[in-house]
This record gives C-alpha cells, sequence and structure tokens, in this order.
C-alpha cells in the first residue's frame, strides 16, 4: 500500500519516531493511524528492552520544590550520551520525575527494590510503577520506555529522594 507523506508526517507528530519506521509502520497497518501508532509503540518497547543492557554514564540531577517550599526532590536519571541528557525531551522527562517524586512520595526506584515478603503495594511504593500524576492511565515506567524508543538511547532512573518540612 501507498503511504502519503502527510499521513506518514501526521504519525511522526503524534509519535515522535522516526520518518521510515512510521512509513513501515502505516504500511504494515494499512494506513490506519491507531494501528501504527500501536505498531510503533509494540516496537518501541522491543527497542528499549535490547537498549536496556547498555551503560548510562550520563545524564543530569534534577530538582523540583512544590509552591509554598515545604516539599522537593532531586532525582538522578542517566543516558548513554552527554547530547542526549541536554535534549529537552530527556529535561523534561528528568522534571516531570522530580515532580511525580515530591507529589506521591515514593519509596524505592522498582520492584527489585522491594522486598519479597514486606507486602508493600509496588504501585504506592515504587516510582516506575506508580501511576504517572499527569495521565494516570500511564505508570512512569511507561515514560522512561517511550523516551528510550524515541532517542534511541537506554534511559535509567538511578535515585532520588524526597523531602518535606519537619520530616525526618
Amino acid at each position: 500500500m501507498k503511504v502519503s507523506t502527510s499521513t506518514i508526517k501526521q504519525l511522526r507528530d503524534k509519535t515522535s519516531a522516526g520518518i521510515i519506521d512510521c512509513k513501515e509502520a502505516l504500511e504494515k497497518t494499512d494506513g490506519d493511524l491507531t494501528k501504527a501508532e500501536e505498531f510503533l509503540k509494540s516496537k518501541g518497547i522491543a527497542t528499549a528492552a535490547k537498549k536496556a543492557s547498555r551503560e548510562t554514564n550520563e545524564g543530569l540531577v534534577e530538582s523540583y520544590i512544590h509552591n509554598g517550599g515545604k516539599v522537593g526532590s532531586i532525582v538522578e536519571i542517566s543516558c548513554e550520551t552527554d547530547f542526549v541528557a541536554r535534549t529537552e525531551d530527556f529535561k523534561l522527562l528528568a522534571h516531570d520525575l522530580a515532580m511525580q517524586i515530591a507529589a506521591m512520595a515514593p519509596q524505592y526506584v522498582d520492584q527489585t527494590e522491594l522486598a519479597e515478603d514486606s507486602g508493600e503495594n509496588p504501585e504506592e511504593v515504587c516510582l516506575l510503577q506508580q501511576p504517572y500524576i499527569k495521565d494516570p492511565g500511564r505508570v512512569i515506567e511507561d515514560l522512561v520506555t517511550d523516551l528510550t524508543a524515541r532517542i534511541g538511547e537506554n534511559v535509567r532512573v538511578k535515585r532520588f529522594a524526597r523531602f518535606e518540612l519537619g520530616e525526618e
């Protein structure tokens, strides 16, 4: 099936995927934008899984102080190159994660840090398993995976801290 450039552009604008990937997705789904978007998402998850073992020695530390100055957080996220760490998408993810930490007070990065017999709900205490405060239909891990797929580099949340006035 021949796919129009306007349809490719529309999918690219919606997903930030590469032109060739958008064209391939549209061809495999007979031009259906919704199915093409799902195809790209599944391909992105597979791509992210392949990149998970790669070293992440660059990145940035982002902080967030909530209005009133009584709650704040700091998060370290890493990637493979300094170039990616300076992109707006990476900076936005770091900011959103810092805001999530301030709002939802997770205790661990992910389930691997949680003791098996703790009885704690991972969706409450693990950052990557928490529903995203700006879109509760998604979890934080989805944001990290989506960015990994878009930029083509491994992205990892290394550590974080949350501070609340009067808390020890």
